[in-house]
């Protein structure tokens, strides 16, 4: 294991490469392993030096206190944010985040946010701008309750999903992945990665404690309208969990902010966009004003 203590709290991260430092933030329920090996391979051969970590709650950070909320007190908080209860909100992921580069020794970094990840990077650009050299956010959306939402269609398929005996838990998330990847799923990979994120720690418990945080975090609109840090959007059109109008209106509060929308891509990072993405990230951070002496983490 190798944990830096910031914040309060442990954090389990990973550092691969050399160069400028890109910190990756992984989605709900997510660990740093459930980032394809491929896709921090290829941001390495960018030139960046790929951070990544897990998140509270999920994988081997800490796991808090808070009690998990019930599913139909998951379902009312996203149908009505006050009445959920949350042991802590995005902001308190976002200065996890800040902690974590501090810990490192590092001034700044690009930042790379995945789904709740978009969430957690937009909320550490506002809260902390000076460590964002540059921000991407992929799947995302800004808190916005009007845009964004999950598909009612998806939901009513995935409310059968969440609650399986635990034999049959691999099945129904493979079958959860498979409805929200879009037209480009590989059933291979994502077996195999489920199976990896459960030998390494299996925590449902976690993944409904950052629901909540979601649920109950404001709209982030004011906030990132006051960004002047290059942006990239990456959405895809097929995306049925967050709907691609969540894409839209973070790359419209975001001053400058550049929008990439792939037709074939939907709550996933299909194999054959890496390259055009790796190209978007890469162009972006070029964007970020010169570092007089660059940080990153000697390993």
């Amino acid at each position: 294991m190798v944990q830096a203590h910031a914040n309060g709290i442990a954090i389990e991260y990973e550092v691969h490469g050399d160069g400028e430092p890109l910190l990756l933030v992984m989605g709900l329920g997510g660990q740093l392993v459930s980032w394809p090996e491929g896709w921090v391979e290829g941001l390495v051969a960018r030139g960046f030096q790929v951070i990544t970590y897990d998140n509270r709650d999920i994988g081997l950070s800490t796991k808090t206190a808070a009690p998990a909320p019930t599913l139909r007190q998951t379902i009312l908080g996203g149908l009505f944010p006050r009445t959920i209860k949350t042991g802590y909100h995005l902001s308190d992921m976002s200065d996890d985040a800040a902690g974590l580069l501090d810990a490192l020794g590092i001034a700044s970094a690009h930042v790379v946010g995945m789904s709740m990840g978009g969430m957690i990077a937009q909320e550490l650009a506002i809260r902390h701008p000076a460590k964002v050299r540059s921000l991407t956010s992929i799947m995302s959306t800004t808190g916005n309750r009007r845009v964004g939402r999950a598909s009612l269609r998806l939901l009513w398929k995935l409310r059968k999903l969440l609650h399986v005996p635990a034999e049959q838990r691999i099945t129904a998330g493979v079958e959860t992945f498979r409805l929200i990847s879009g037209s480009h799923f590989d059933e291979a990979d994502t077996r195999r990665s489920i199976i990896d994120g459960m030998a390494r720690s299996d925590d449902r418990e976690g993944t409904a404690r950052q629901t909540a945080a979601i649920s109950a975090s404001p709209d982030r609109t004011p906030g990132l309208n006051r960004l002047s840090v290059p942006a990239l959007v990456i959405h895809g059109l097929q995306d049925p969990l967050v709907m691609p109008s969540g894409g839209i209106a973070t790359a419209k509060a975001i001053p400058g902010a550049r929008l990439l929308m792939f037709p074939d891509m939907g709550h996933n990072l299909p194999n054959h966009r890496w390259p055009e993405t790796f190209d978007a990230i890469e162009s972006n951070a070029r964007r970020a004003a010169p570092v007089a002496s660059a940080s990153s983490v000697h390993v």
